[in-house]
């Protein structure tokens, strides 16, 4: 695969990508118009009025197209009814059934709805988790079996106008394709195309793609790997954009924004889906935030000073490549990114740092630090009258820290133009504020490059947030300069205090997330104030441990429930999440059904699935460990197995 080509025109310049306009129902797609919205149903499916009246309430929240599951034939016939009642009701709505294991439901389900997805790791393959050697002979043999299962499908498509999404996951790639091409981005693209080159060959080109995957990394490489695989035989098909199995509340909608937010950054994605443990309304609205952010950007000015370096990079982009930076303290080389918290606004008391993860025991007279304490607190001109705990370090302006009769444990802070002029420095570290257009000014990246033990915190000072951060990399590299950076992240207030915090996850995620998936960046830190400290150093975290820089907590990839589902998964993905958030770097996978179960989970440690009524399954990786149990002790089967291969700890 020849990875000199780039995903995109341009690394610092926004343009959406060029795509077909692809026809579904009276809905087109594609990037001569909006980006879609869509989301899926959590009913089942032969639940007619069930299905009915939850698909009027996504509509409500703005969904532009629906996708209900099919796992079998006769939900697939069922969509007739729900289609009739819905048009009985005056909703007329694209529907899209989502097939996986069953050829004759997609055929069935073809004939009656807009749009079939189909998962091309499962739709012809039965998965055994078995290591396969091919010959090339019998490798094509593989192709050809394929084939002759898809045609049908394609022919029924093609007759009906029947749009189709080819679906790859990360985690249900088929044994033949991890067998030749292993668990990577290549194999998932490997994986699509195989389906759509016999599409083509066919002449069948009504056709969207997917590259889902629980790890936005993964995920986000994948999809750029894909661009770059078409564009070399000349395809342009339009792109769903989606981190499967994201969980729910801030770590769903943090992930979701990292993953989705990364590429739409880069004008990839034409219609998207943000998959959240929660009821589907709920995930339409964090859609339409994302999406709204790039309506127009195409109209911004050119970022000043582009960066020459960052125009040869094409290579770094479709395999993670930490960038190298000196070490300044406990910044940069081997060191994990910092969360530095903001304290300036007024006076700070001791309870106070409970917000940023230090509890006070006055009784004992000791603090207690939590696993998502921050590394430095932001004070500016307040002076604190208690003494900071163990571990966390203090953060004045420049002026303030100079007068400080003791020093220990605190840094000074320099706007960009103090920095210029200044010539007492900390010998230990000092961070530098500036805006990317202060740090492109030659006399400033001078200035950076003869002073020892700087971290620079840098704000971006262009809309396009994250390309402007990008581009402010590429000159730092161009200068030889290899100091740690902060991201400093502002966003404004909104009138509706919901809203603000929402916009500031999603973009902090978007703008900072995209950039250490890719390797940059050594710290995040917040100059706003409208929200609690608590908040943005959750966000902060949060952020850090999508982008799989500093695992700091529990994760969990639960899938967004759908028709397939076997029991709440709401309700026992927070019962498990009560017993288990403390497991600090454990990875559990809840899901509700078997078609979500070994192969979606991907790199989880443990897994919950659902495999029959009041039944769930428990996997130790991808080795099925506790077989058909009964739901009502089935999460202290999951303890107790957590326990037993020593992954356990008190809370």
């Amino acid at each position: 695969m020849n990875t000199n080509l780039l995903f995109v025109d341009s690394l610092t310049k926004y343009k959406r990508r060029i795509t077909n306009t692809v026809k579904i129902g009276d809905l087109l797609m594609g990037s001569e118009y909006p980006i879609r919205i869509q989301s899926m149903t959590t009913t089942d499916t032969m639940d007619t009025l069930g299905s009915v009246n939850q698909i009027i309430r996504m509509v409500d929240a703005g969904c532009e197209l629906v996708r209900l599951t099919a796992p079998s034939i006769n939900e697939a016939e069922n969509l007739a009814n729900i289609k009739k009642e819905l048009q009985k009701r005056g909703v007329h709505i694209p529907l899209v059934a989502d097939i996986h294991f069953t050829p004759n439901a997609a055929e069935m389900a073809a004939r009656i709805v807009e749009k079939v997805r189909v998962n091309p790791g499962n739709y012809a393959d039965k998965k055994k988790f078995q290591v396969l050697e091919y010959t090339d002979v019998e490798y094509d043999a593989e192709i050809a079996r394929i084939r002759e299962k898809f045609l049908p499908l394609l022919a029924i498509c093609k007759e009906y106008g029947t749009a189709l999404r080819i679906g790859t996951n990360h985690g249900s790639l088929s044994d033949r394709i991890l067998s030749r091409y292993g668990d990577t981005p290549i194999g998932m693209v490997e994986s699509a195309m195989e389906f759509l080159r016999i599409a083509e060959d066919e002449n069948f080109h009504n056709i969207v793609l997917s590259m889902k995957a629980s790890n936005p990394q993964v995920m986000v490489q994948a999809y750029r790997l894909l661009v770059q695989t078409m564009n070399q035989n000349n395809m342009h098909y339009p792109l769903h954009l989606g981190v499967t199995e994201a969980g729910d509340g801030d770590d769903g909608r943090i992930k979701s924004a990292l993953g989705i937010g990364a590429l739409l950054e880069d004008g990839i994605g034409d219609t998207i889906r943000v998959s959240l443990t929660e009821d589907p309304e709920f995930e339409v609205p964090v859609a339409k935030k994302l999406a709204k952010r790039y309506v127009g950007r195409e109209n911004n000015t050119a970022i000043p000073n582009e960066s020459v370096w960052m125009k040869g990079q094409a290579q770094r982009f479709y395999s993670y490549e930490k960038r190298v930076t000196q070490e300044v303290y406990n910044f940069g080389g081997n060191h994990v990114p910092r969360v530095l918290a903001n304290f300036s606004f007024g006076p700070t008391q001791m309870q106070d740092l409970a917000a940023i993860g230090y509890t006070y025991e006055p009784i004992t007279d000791k603090w207690s630090m939590s696993d998502v304490g921050a590394d430095y607190i932001y004070f500016g001109s307040e002076k604190p009258e208690f003494m900071l705990p163990m571990g966390l370090k203090a953060i004045y302006n420049a002026a303030d820290w100079q007068v400080l009769s003791n020093k220990d444990n605190s840094f000074p802070l320099f706007k960009a133009e103090e920095f210029l002029d200044a010539f007492v420095f900390s010998s230990t570290l000092n961070f530098v504020r500036a805006t990317t257009l202060e740090f492109s000014e030659a006399k400033f990246l001078v200035k950076l490059g003869s002073t020892k033990n700087v971290v620079l915190i840098l704000e971006p000072s262009h809309p396009n947030a994250m390309c402007d951060l990008r581009n402010s990399l590429g000159l730092l590299a161009e200068h030889n300069l290899s100091l740690p950076i902060v991201f400093g992240l502002s966003y404004p207030a909104e009138e509706n205090p919901q809203e603000s915090l929402e916009t500031t996850m999603l973009f902090s995620s978007t703008d900072s997330g995209s950039l250490l998936i890719d390797g940059f960046g050594n710290g995040i830190f917040f100059t706003n104030s409208q929200e609690s400290p608590k908040r943005l150093n959750d966000i902060s975290f949060g952020i850090l441990q999508a982008a799989r820089t500093r695992i700091s907590k529990t994760e969990y990839i639960s899938c967004p429930s759908c028709g397939r589902t076997l029991f709440d998964l709401q309700e026992t993905t927070a019962m498990i999440r009560k017993r288990t958030d403390h497991l600090k770097g454990i990875k559990i996978a809840i899901m509700g059904c078997i078609v979500n179960g070994p192969g979606e989970m991907a790199d989880a440690h443990y897994g919950y699935v659902g495999s029959g009524p009041g039944k769930i399954t428990l996997y130790k990786g991808k080795e099925v460990v506790k077989k058909a149990i009964n739901s009502e002790n089935a999460v202290d089967l999951l303890i107790d197995l957590i326990k037993e291969n020593g992954d356990w700890i008190e809370n």
